[in-house]
């Protein structure tokens, strides 16, 4: 499957150099998307085309995938969100809205609460406070993830992919998700998979002041809805998008929904900053 965007590369420093890919022209607010553990950026190329033309959005590949640079460490949510700052420095950008899809919501969050002077919106995807009471996780994570070792076989890394979705995907995207995968060294599955087991973002969540989105499908195999129902409990200023039927990653189940679900609450957030200013001046 052919990106449907070139790929642009940001230094944010450190001689790293991450890819991503803009769509849209809008002046407005950004919005930044993340994907999940052992993807890239083109995690979102079924919903860019859906996405509103004056919208910019802009996904990015965070450290250690697809094409982004290998380092030694540094494979959390709290180097993930500090990379996150970094790249919309790079570009410029005061103020985003971060869309981020399971480990990529975990850095979203991250960045959130220790940035809110810089998140204008959260869209939270498949997310979770932590893995850490996930036993099923845990036991998956410490077995088969621990005991990877390089070359990756291309059968665990399909296997995988494929506990994410529970409605068909077009096979071309599939394909490339599976390659995306293929790409991420053992050490960083193992890295990036702990992490998540032993942060835990619950005392920290209720320092998001910016309007959070949740979006979670209904045969998630990782999240089930009382994870989601923490979450809300948590964040002050969430809500909850439910995908009947969508597993761990609807945007790629449901990319149009998607897309119309992430615009609306563009739009709401953009006009709720500019009743403030108005207010204010």
């Amino acid at each position: 499957m052919q990106s449907i965007t070139k790929t642009k590369y940001a230094s944010i420093g450190g001689g790293i150099n991450l890819p991503y890919a803009e769509n849209g022209e809008g002046e407005g607010t950004p919005v930044i998307f993340l994907h999940g553990v052992t993807d890239s950026h083109r995690s979102f190329d079924l919903v860019m085309p859906y996405l509103p033309k004056d919208l910019r959005a802009i996904a990015v590949t965070q450290r250690g995938h697809g094409d982004a640079p290998r380092l030694e460490g540094g494979y959390g949510p709290e180097e993930l969100a500090g990379d996150l700052r970094a790249f919309i420095d790079a570009l410029d950008i005061d103020k985003a809205i971060v869309v981020g899809h399971s480990m990529g919501s975990f850095a979203a969050q991250r960045f959130a609460f220790e940035n809110p002077e810089r998140t204008a919106g959260l869209v939270l995807i498949g997310s979770f406070v932590t893995c850490g009471d996930n036993t099923d996780l845990i036991e998956f994570v410490r077995t088969a993830i621990a005991g990877l070792t390089d070359p990756i076989p291309a059968e665990f890394v399909r296997e995988f992919q494929s506990s994410t979705v529970a409605l068909e995907v077009p096979e071309d995207f599939f394909d490339m998700a599976v390659e995306e995968s293929l790409k991420v060294p053992a050490k960083i599955w193992k890295e990036a998979c702990e992490s998540m087991i032993v942060t835990d973002h619950s005392a920290e969540l209720g320092r998001i002041s910016a309007p959070t989105k949740l979006i979670w499908g209904s045969a998630d195999a990782y999240f089930d809805r009382s994870v989601q129902d923490r979450l809300l409990s948590l964040i002050p200023n969430s809500d909850l998008n439910i995908y009947d039927g969508a597993g761990h990653a609807p945007h790629w189940e449901m990319p149009e929904r998607i897309a119309v679900d992430i615009a609306a609450f563009v739009a709401s957030v953009t006009d709720t900053d500019r009743a403030l200013e108005r207010a204010a001046a």
